[in-house]
Order: C-alpha cells, then sequence, then structure tokens
C-alpha cells in the first residue's frame, strides 16, 4: 500500500505512482524495514538472553544429565538408559505418580468448577472491578504464605477451622496428619489460590458472549439452567479448555504447599512426584536419576495437553 507524503515517516522521501499518488521508493522502504528490524531485536534481546540461560541451557542440561550418574561432586558419567530402566522399576516413583494424578483429579474437576459457577454469578451479578480485584487476590499470595496460613487454621490443637468443624460435627480431623484427608487438604488449599485466577479469565470469555444468543435462548422459552448448559458452557469451550491446561500444569507442578505443609506424609501419602524430584535431587544428590524423572514428567505434560487440544477442539470457536 502506497504511502502519501502526509503519512510517509520522517525521513523518506515520497514519490508519485502511476496514479498520480505518492509512493515510497523501494530503496527507501528497505532501509526503513532494516533499521525497524535492528530497533526490534535490540528490544527483544534482554528476553532471548534470559530464555537462553535460564530456560534453553537448563533444559539441554538436564537432558543430558537424565542419560547420566551424577552427585555435583564428581563427573557426570554416561550410563545411557540405564536410568529410565531404573524408573520403569521404581514403586516409589509410579507411587507417587499416582499420588499426583489423584491431587491433579481432585484440582483440576473441582477447581474449574467453582471458578465456573464464581464467574457466572459474577457476569450476573455485578461488573465491579474492586469485587473482581478482591476474587483474585489470592493469586497473588505466595504458596509459601497461604500454605502456612491454611496449615495454623487447619492445626487439629490450635486452627480455627477444625475447632468449628469439632463444635459442629463432633468429628476431630486431622487435615495433615491422615493419609485419607492430606490429599485433599492439599487440593483444597490449591483450588482456593488459583480460583480467582481461573475465574477471572473465564468472566472474560462470558463478555465475548453476544447477549442476543441469550435473548434467542429466551425466545424459545430455554431457562436458566438449559441456557447456561447448551449456550454458555459450549460457547466458552476455548477458554474452559485454556483453564483446564493452565490447571493441569501448575497441578502438576505443585511442590510448596506439599513442603510446607506435609512434606510427602504421612507415610508417604502426598510424596507428589515434585517432592520425589526434590528428595533425589537435593536430599541424595542424584541429580542423574532426578533429571530423568523431570524428562519423564516433562514428556507426559506434552502428550496429556496436546492430547486435551485435540479432544476439545480448542483452535475452534463456536462463535463464528
Amino acid at each position: 500500500m502506497a504511502l502519501s507524503a502526509r503519512t510517509a515517516p520522517p525521513g523518506l522521501k515520497a514519490v508519485r505512482g502511476p496514479l498520480g499518488r505518492r509512493s515510497q521508493r523501494p530503496g527507501a522502504v528497505a532501509t526503513h524495514r532494516r533499521g525497524d528490524a535492528k530497533l526490534a531485536w535490540l528490544l527483544i534481546t534482554p528476553a532471548v538472553v534470559g530464555f537462553l540461560v535460564f530456560f534453553a541451557y537448563p533444559t539441554v542440561r538436564g537432558l543430558y544429565f537424565s542419560f547420566t550418574t551424577f552427585h555435583i561432586l564428581t563427573p557426570a558419567k554416561w550410563v545411557g538408559l540405564a536410568n529410565f530402566r531404573e524408573l520403569i522399576h521404581d514403586s516409589v516413583f509410579w507411587h507417587s505418580l499416582g499420588v499426583t494424578a489423584y491431587f491433579v483429579a481432585v484440582s483440576v474437576v473441582l477447581g474449574v468448577l467453582f471458578s465456573l459457577i464464581t464467574a457466572v454469578v459474577l457476569h450476573r451479578l455485578t461488573n465491579s472491578t474492586v469485587i473482581r480485584g478482591l476474587i483474585i487476590l489470592p493469586f497473588l499470595i505466595s504458596g509459601v504464605v497461604a500454605a502456612l496460613v491454611w496449615q495454623w487454621m487447619l492445626d487439629p490443637q490450635l486452627g480455627i477451622i477444625s475447632a468449628l468443624i469439632e463444635k459442629v460435627t463432633g468429628q476431630h480431623l486431622l487435615f495433615f496428619g491422615d493419609s485419607h484427608w492430606a490429599v485433599p487438604s492439599l487440593a483444597a488449599i490449591s483450588i482456593w489460590k488459583s480460583m480467582g485466577y481461573n475465574a477471572v479469565l473465564i468472566f472474560a470469555g462470558l463478555q465475548t458472549i453476544p447477549p442476543t444468543v441469550y435473548e434467542a435462548g429466551r425466545l424459545d422459552g430455554a431457562s436458566e439452567m438449559q441456557m447456561f448448559r447448551r449456550l454458555t458452557v459450549p460457547l466458552l469451550r476455548p477458554i474452559l479448555v485454556m483453564v483446564v491446561i493452565l490447571t493441569v500444569i501448575g497441578s502438576f507442578q505443585v511442590f510448596d504447599i506439599v513442603q510446607v505443609t506435609t512434606k510427602g506424609g504421612p507415610a508417604n501419602a502426598s510424596n507428589v512426584l515434585q517432592m520425589y524430584i526434590y528428595e533425589k535431587a537435593f536430599g541424595e544428590l542424584d541429580f542423574g536419576y532426578a533429571s530423568t524423572m523431570s524428562l519423564a514428567l516433562f514428556v507426559m505434560l506434552i502428550a496429556i495437553t496436546f492430547t486435551q487440544m485435540r479432544l476439545a477442539r480448542a483452535n475452534e470457536s463456536d462463535l463464528s
């Protein structure tokens, strides 16, 4: 598209085209683009350097360590697939993977459900930015701080929530000390912390649905519940898929909440995979085997993410 002399950037000479319009010389346009490319590279250089130093290099280094035995004090020794064979026969790894899958299932199902309900209530009742800001506050709190606060509130001796439950039900619950309650208690903290952020994402998706869709539904005699099931949820599918994928990835990487509250106990009941990797790497200094487990987790997350995106048709929208 030719630029007129009035719109041409400073320093570029405009000429008249065949139809009498002014256009820039090809050489001037090429010079201008080279100048933009230099400025663009200058601006993105810090991000590229940070990515190479803090993401690409550790990833490649960890990939190499996964095929070695490495204990920091001695050089890494290449062992081929020995770590992967050990991984297949490691019962603790499979137990930790099962605990992690249990935690992910509870966190994703209940977390997305509560986030969806919260977003719909916000969308129907209020557009207040203050309320939305208050809801997202738990997400801004450090995971360590959130875990400490909930540990105090659920303490069997001094916790206010434990005291209220005992007064109402007469039951004395050990949230983090009971193997049956440990993982659901950890999942509840994770849901509380991420629910506001997910609700705001879903709320943004709700605002993209045209009001005429609901007006048509009311004219057809649909109830609120029917419109929610037949209109809202299908039209929110791309946003819900994104929220589910983010929640699954975040739940598989849970560490801080577990480390502060249970440290994998009682009796390995909450020993999630990240805790086992941490124990192998920094407890036993077996960085080679820990890298192997990290690589296995990385591959599993990629497979789960692509499977979810294909099954849910995340790149398609029903609004078009």
